[in-house]
């Protein structure tokens, strides 16, 4: 493999690394890390050739040299990879963050999405009325998927641990809308998150690899079918469906709020106390995630403009 083939695919493996970190918070999305490290585009255009029925038909009937040279599955291994690593060795410590220091780890993410929405602004063209009402409608539409409730009582059949993933992996894809935030909402977030630390105990791993099978079926009917559509949108109106995902973006700013009435991330917004020590650490933390977007995507922009010249 020739040295710029790995420097992408190095530059690939950590940008899967951040989107599986920021997935594991609820109301943060992945999409938007893709979106601020530049291969949001590519990422849904690989989905899409790699879910497509051409692609089916090849592995079906075992064309699969054919399958490794023209579809991007490198890519897509690459990303995942990243992502699944970053969930097997950050899932642990920060669902321990989300229990005992819950206003720093959002302050953090907090920072990452206000920078990210500042960065994502450049992607659209030209603002016109179409483009305005649609940051306005998304804007309106991720503000109130952020705050409705969890389901109390989710259904225990493995039915519904497959729509979970389906639902989940649609809401990750999109910029601002947080996949591991859809599973809260839907009763399962805690449920499979555990499976995740109890199979790296070694606890009952027949049992988590079940849940997760389960799960990640619903993970591909999902994408297999939501991507193309997203896919349409961006080709046919490219301008105002990154309009719309900004103001998801904008909108998911409610959930990733640092103070929360008892410490609990499904509990409603209050006022912060200045004079606490928590104040001090969860805005520290805000400056570093925005700070952290800006350096990443000036790195990106600096990456995207060297690679024509090479």
């Amino acid at each position: 493999m020739e040295l710029r083939e790995l420097r992408r695919r190095l530059r690939l493996y950590i940008a899967g690394f951040i989107m599986g970190a920021a997935d594991i918070v609820p109301g943060v999305s992945g999409g938007t890390m893709a979106f601020i490290l530049g291969i949001y585009d590519g990422l849904i255009d690989a989905i899409r050739r790699c879910t497509s029925p051409e692609a089916v038909r090849m592995l079906c009937t075992l064309r699969w040299r054919e399958a490794l040279r023209t579809l991007p599955w490198a890519f897509l291994l690459t990303l995942g990879l990243g992502i699944l690593t970053a969930i097997a060795a950050l899932s642990t410590p920060l669902k321990w963050m989300l229990e005992h220091r819950l206003s720093w780890i959002l302050g953090f993410f907090f920072g990452l999405v206000a920078a990210s929405i500042v960065c994502v602004f450049r992607r659209v063209s030209a603002w016109s009325f179409s483009r305005i009402a649609a940051l306005l409608a998304g804007g309106a539409a991720g503000w109130i998927v952020v705050g409705l409730s969890q389901v109390r009582t989710p259904p225990d059949g493995v039915w519904y641990l497959v729509l979970c993933g389906a639902v989940a992996i649609s809401a990750m894809i999109l910029p601002g809308i947080s996949g591991s935030f859809i599973l809260l909402l839907m009763g399962r977030y805690d449920y499979v998150l555990n499976a995740v630390h109890q199979l790296k105990s070694g606890v009952e791993p027949l049992r988590q690899l079940t849940i997760l099978a389960f799960f990640a079926l619903g993970v591909v009917i999902g994408i297999a079918g939501f991507i193309r559509l997203l896919a349409w949108l961006l080709r046919r109106f490219h301008d105002v469906t990154i309009a719309l995902l900004i103001g998801f973006m904008i909108g998911s700013l409610r959930k990733v709020w640092p103070w929360k009435i008892g410490g609990r991330i499904e509990n409603a917004n209050l006022m912060p106390d200045p004079a606490s020590g928590e104040f001090g650490i969860a805005l520290a933390l805000a400056l570093a995630g925005l700070l952290l977007v800006l350096a990443i995507e000036y790195a990106a922009r600096r990456m995207e403009e060297r690679e024509p010249a090479e």
